[in-house]
């Protein structure tokens, strides 16, 4: 029952917390371990296509594995010195909007119109509940905060290296597929929880369901699609298409119909749907849990 607890006081501390700047935050210092790895695991290996590769793979088994043998010791240690010490430890202008998006999304943010910076927004709101909510629960739930810290490194590894372009399509391979594989189910369970907050949230049920069974394949990846498809039916707005990164036009295809223009509103709406799936999910998932522990006991 403590990962229970923890799983519910972690939901909870972070709802009043969010990420403050001022506080160190985990995902950071894994984005800085990537930053300090990446050019030593390039020059240690072949500058080849094979090279690459392997050097990707380095960092994709280094990265989650040192965060769950660092994540498992700082426990260790918490409860060498108190058992509940390791409990714990479980509106502006357009520029303005431009860069509010850009510290959040991927592609290049600086020529969007007020419609893309709407479409950017909503687009991580959805994808973001996939792989930084429902995962974590999910992981959480069933290992506890190393766990739960060892999906974060996969997704972020992904967020930073995980890109199909001249500098990352080998090196960035391994860390792209293993995101894939940790994040396969999660997409899919957040993806029905956030056509199920459609209805309960006063947006469309029917057209979450209609364009995520269509269009939840519309994307490279096999997970992004699946809460983005949900998202934009919804609302009734078209998501995705051709966006820029690093300066290269990608030719994505669109997600959802074009029934009205994104509009800012839309951001707050998509926040409720999160907020309400994000409630679903720890709910089904800690009864589910409790449901398997009493199974275990009888």
């Amino acid at each position: 029952m403590k990962i229970l607890y923890a799983a519910l006081g972690g939901f909870a501390l972070d709802l009043l917390l969010g990420d403050p700047a001022w506080m160190p935050h985990p995902v950071v210092g894994m984005g800085r371990c990537i930053t300090f790895l990446e050019p030593r695991l390039r020059t240690t290996f072949p500058k080849t296509p094979q090279g690459e590769r392997a050097a990707g793979r380095v960092l994709a088994a280094c990265l989650p594995l040192g965060t769950l043998a660092l994540s498992l010791g700082l426990l260790r240690l918490c409860r060498l010195i108190h058992p509940a010490l390791a409990f714990t430890l479980t509106g502006g202008t357009l520029e303005e909007a431009r860069q509010a998006v850009g510290r959040i999304v991927g592609r290049d943010t600086g020529g969007l119109s007020p419609q893309g910076v709407t479409r950017a927004a909503v687009e991580t709101v959805a994808e973001n509940f996939a792989d930084g909510v429902a995962a974590p629960i999910v992981y959480m739930l069933l290992g506890g905060a190393p766990l739960a810290l060892c999906c974060k490194a996969v997704n972020t590894m992904d967020s930073m290296v995980g890109y199909k372009n001249d500098r990352y399509l080998h090196f960035g391979r391994a860390a792209a597929k293993l995101d894939d594989a940790v994040n396969f189910l999660p997409a899919r369970l957040a993806a029905l929880l956030l056509i199920l907050s459609a209805g309960l949230t006063g947006m469309s049920l029917p057209g979450a369901w209609r364009i995520w069974r269509r269009d939840r394949r519309c994307h490279a990846s096999p997970n992004s699609a699946q809460t983005e498809s949900a998202m934009a039916g919804a609302l009734g707005i078209r998501l995705a298409g051709p966006a820029s990164y690093f300066g290269q036009i990608h030719d994505k295809p669109f997600i959802g119909d074009t029934l009205r223009e994104a509009e800012p509103q839309d951001i707050l709406r998509a926040n409720r749907m999160l907020y309400t799936a994000s409630v679903l999910c720890l709910t089904l998932l800690c009864a589910l849990r409790i449901l398997i522990i009493k199974g275990v006991s009888l």
